[in-house]
């Protein structure tokens, strides 16, 4: 076998292939084998039928035709091995000669970029400060309070906080919209997510008051249109809180005094805002190191990958009541500027990829089993999947290796950011290296013991599990966390 290969951008290879004849013997014979299997011929038992007679039954240029798409494949890949190409997805391949004499096809497809990894030893990064306010604390406690309040009648005008009971009907041109019509549903005043308008409308009316508004609905065959929306309020109620004390904490938690559950809370907060440290600095990381390379993308990844995190944003939009118009007035954004902010998204986490793939093929990473196991589970719990279904269907669509590489990616943003020098907007020092996914530090020691495992584990286990493919959050993301309260998972990689 010949071949030879022509670039056509730092992306782009044209790869031209020539395959004796006697190379292709061996998928000859055995496609005379299959098709002589596969064929009546009066004199012949089947299976011993001779070539020249297949031949002259079924045809010369058939039998050739089988043999190359039998052989084609793995001729492909030997080429591939032999010029050192890593390819991104399918090629476009052209068989320009099949004969007698042997095979020959060309195939042009997208390549993995060479990428100079810049240097990230010691590189300055600053973050925000990890305080827990006493704001926090307060916020933490008026939210347990709501969750052990009472709700009680009132005889007065519904206000911002109350809960009400109401009904609703939806008519345009004066019919009823067909699933639009709810009835003794209980909604808090200025919670909104359900209709646009509806805490406008709501707010000052009392028990069996009636009006009208307008609004659009987020679903159905008239979503996005302007449409009347009856409104009936049947109840008013007020949310009684529970006074702030020991007996209050003994309700409410396992400890005895208020004290002992502040100093919890307080500890619950702090760990938190070591991992939003410990994101932002992975962030920043990333981010520096691909101001600092210029790394080419192939556009036809880019746009494969715009079209998923398109459909991708619009899907999470739906399933949160929203469309992506009244998720851009929200965000008080344009279409065009929402598709640039896509887009640039997009390439740098395309660019991160290449770029995390680099360093850790450079440092011969490698994983063991009971770190695919544990990001298995990690994935499934992301998705709300069962574990086990969910490594199923992961061997099942050979997506094994896709969560190899996310593991490794991982590490390598690990490697990165416990190489940085971390400070926060105080000028104190950031440790990220001894973080433990729980937000709580380990003892420099440990890390110590572990050397030789390619990343502190907390690091790692974050960065595969926040964003080691992307150096942002997601719009979509920020969308299902405004409107559903969720923490939504802006993992890089495909599954």
């Amino acid at each position: 076998m010949k071949s030879a290969v022509e670039t056509l951008s730092p992306t782009r290879a044209k790869l031209t292939v020539e395959v004796p004849f006697e190379e292709l013997k061996p998928s000859l014979d055995a496609a005379y084998k299959a098709i002589a299997q596969q064929i009546n011929v009066p004199g012949f038992r089947r299976g011993k039928v001779p070539p020249m007679v297949i031949d002259r039954q079924v045809g010369r240029e058939a039998v050739l035709g089988q043999a190359i798409n039998e052989a084609l494949p793995q001729v492909y890949s030997e080429a591939l091995r032999e010029n050192e190409l890593e390819p991104l997805g399918q090629p476009e391949l052209e068989i320009t000669r099949q004969d007698d004499e042997g095979l020959e096809f060309v195939a042009e497809l997208d390549v993995r970029p060479e990428v100079e990894v810049p240097e990230f030893e010691g590189l300055e990064v600053q973050v925000e400060d990890a305080v827990v306010s006493d704001e926090d604390l307060d916020e933490q406690l008026n939210a347990m309070r709501e969750r052990f309040g009472t709700l009680a009648d009132v005889e007065r005008p519904a206000a911002d906080g109350d809960f009400v009971t109401i009904d609703l009907q939806a008519t345009k041109d004066g019919e009823p919209v067909e699933g639009a019509e709810i009835t003794g549903t209980s909604y808090r005043v200025g919670r909104g997510g359900m209709l646009d308008g509806l805490d406008e409308a709501v707010t000052g009316m009392s028990a069996g008051d009636e009006t009208t508004f307008t609004s659009q609905l987020v679903g159905g065959d008239l979503v996005g249109q302007d449409v009347e929306v009856a409104l009936k309020v049947t109840g008013v109620q007020e949310q009684e809180l529970p006074e702030l004390d020991d007996d209050f904490a003994q309700t409410a938690s396992e400890f005895d005094t208020l004290d002992e559950l502040k100093d919890d809370l307080r500890e619950r907060l702090a760990r938190g805002k070591r991992i939003e440290q410990a994101a932002e600095a992975r962030d920043a990381v990333l981010e520096k190191l691909l101001e600092a390379v210029e790394i080419p993308l192939p556009e036809s990844m880019v746009a494969e990958e715009l079209t998923a995190r398109r459909q991708s944003i619009e899907q999470q939009l739906a399933q949160a009541g929203m469309t992506l118009q009244a998720y851009l007035d929200e965000e008080e954004q344009t279409v065009d500027e929402f598709e640039a902010d896509l887009e640039k998204r997009v390439r740098d986490a395309v660019a991160a990829q290449f770029l995390l793939d680099e360093v850790a093929k450079s440092r011969e990473f490698g994983i063991e089993q009971q770190e695919l196991s544990e990001h298995l589970v990690r994935r499934a719990q992301q998705s709300g999947q069962d574990p086990q279904e969910f490594a199923n269907h992961m061997f099942a669509h050979n997506h094994i290796p896709d969560l190899v590489q996310e593991i490794l990616r991982g590490k390598a943003l690990a490697l990165m950011v416990e190489s940085a020098t971390i400070t926060d907007a105080s000028g104190n020092p950031v440790d990220v290296a001894n973080l433990r996914p729980d937000g709580t530090l380990g003892d420099p020691a440990e890390a110590g013991d572990a050397e030789g495992d390619e990343g502190d584990e907390g690091v790692a286990e974050y960065a595969v599990g926040g964003s080691a493919d992307e150096p942002a959050d997601e719009p979509a993301d920020e969308a299902t966390d405004e409107t559903t309260d969720e923490a939504a998972s802006d993992e890089g990689a495909k599954s």
